[in-house]
């Protein structure tokens, strides 16, 4: 027996739901420039099991030039190996009573509660999945999503990610810069005078054929440095790239005959670290996700309801891991001492 015995209250919440849920992935992905460009690529899979897997190519064989009867080499060769991940675990609440429920009369006031508190729930699922992308994976003690902080980390020889030992196995570093250091001949500090040639030099170390980073997720500092550097006549932004489509404050970047979209990742409550920037090659990155917890529903119809209140309960879940296939062509740069 329902234990509001009032119809046309009974599975509201269920149906609100059911509404929006199809669209929680997109709903998630448009908030986050890095997921938008992961998703519109087609890199959110699916993973089965325990552990998410990535196979990555760890060597290759070594042409050989001959002629006549010369030997050719045939000595076996480790060419692939897993990197893997835990996969993470999140769920948003939403939870009313059935006082506020019936406290709205008719069918629309009933929908605006519902609205209402749906909207603060997909609001707080959109915010989680930032900080998350950003982060180093250790809140709640190793339960959160392993963002950039840990992929793309500022020491890049030490520690272990995807469980392969970075400070034994070189392959698997990304690469860092340090604005401070790495730039001698340009300059110590990042400014609208350096910023495009160090953008550049770094470019041009870290690309090869036709890979480089093609995405870069700059701080407040970094942005504004870029954009002053240009003037009217030659700054491009660009609207018809998918971080332009959904809103984003892009520019394009053009240097070492290469492109990539200039996304601003910092503003008000920005989880973005201040004078960075995250050049990504967003084709070695995934967002896998298992399929019965995709931004859905935990439990079926109208949620859970307490036996000892007159409420419901229902959640919202993820879960799932940002993973790496390639870190070759994937960087940092920041600034160190911004006053040097």
């Amino acid at each position: 027996m329902a234990i509001n015995p009032v119809a046309q209250y009974q599975q509201v919440l269920s149906m609100a739901l059911e509404d929006r849920a199809a669209g929680y992935q997109d709903l998630v992905s448009n908030s986050n420039a890095l997921l938008a460009v992961l998703k519109s690529k087609g890199l959110f899979k699916e993973y089965s099991g325990p552990r998410i897997r990535e196979t990555l190519q760890i060597a290759k064989p070594a042409g050989q030039w001959y002629n006549g009867y010369d030997f050719l080499d045939n000595s076996p060769l480790e060419l692939f190996n897993d990197a893997y991940w835990t996969p993470k675990m999140v769920a948003v609440p939403i939870t009313l009573s059935y006082e506020e429920i019936l406290n709205n009369e008719g069918t629309n006031e009933i929908m605006n509660v519902m609205e209402s508190y749906i909207g603060a729930a997909e609001r707080s699922m959109q915010d989680t999945m930032d900080i998350a992308v950003q982060s180093d994976g250790t809140a709640n003690n190793g339960k959160q999503l392993t963002g950039l902080k840990t992929a793309v980390p500022t020491v890049v020889n030490s520690g272990t990610y995807g469980g392969i030992d970075r400070g034994t196995y070189s392959i698997w570093r990304t690469s860092t810069f340090d604005a401070n250091s790495a730039f001698s001949a340009i300059g110590t500090q990042v400014s609208s005078t350096t910023i495009r040639p160090m953008l550049s030099s770094i470019m041009t170390q870290r690309a090869r054929g036709k890979r480089a980073a093609d995405l870069l997720l700059m701080s407040t500092e970094h942005y504004a440095a870029y954009d002053a550097a240009t003037v009217s006549i030659q700054r491009v932004q660009d609207g018809g790239s998918v971080v332009g489509k959904l809103g984003f404050t892009s520019l394009k970047y053009y240097g070492a005959g290469r492109t990539a979209d200039i996304v601003l990742d910092g503003g008000i409550g920005t989880n973005m670290p201040s004078n960075t920037t995250y050049g990504i090659e967003t084709d070695s990155l995934r967002i896998r996700y298992n399929p019965n917890r995709n931004f859905q529903k935990l439990f079926e119809g109208e949620g859970m309801k307490p036996i000892n209140q007159d409420a419901v309960v229902q959640y919202i879940g993820f879960m799932g891991e940002l993973t790496m296939v390639n870190p070759l062509f994937t960087w940092k740069f920041y600034d160190s001492n911004p006053a040097a």
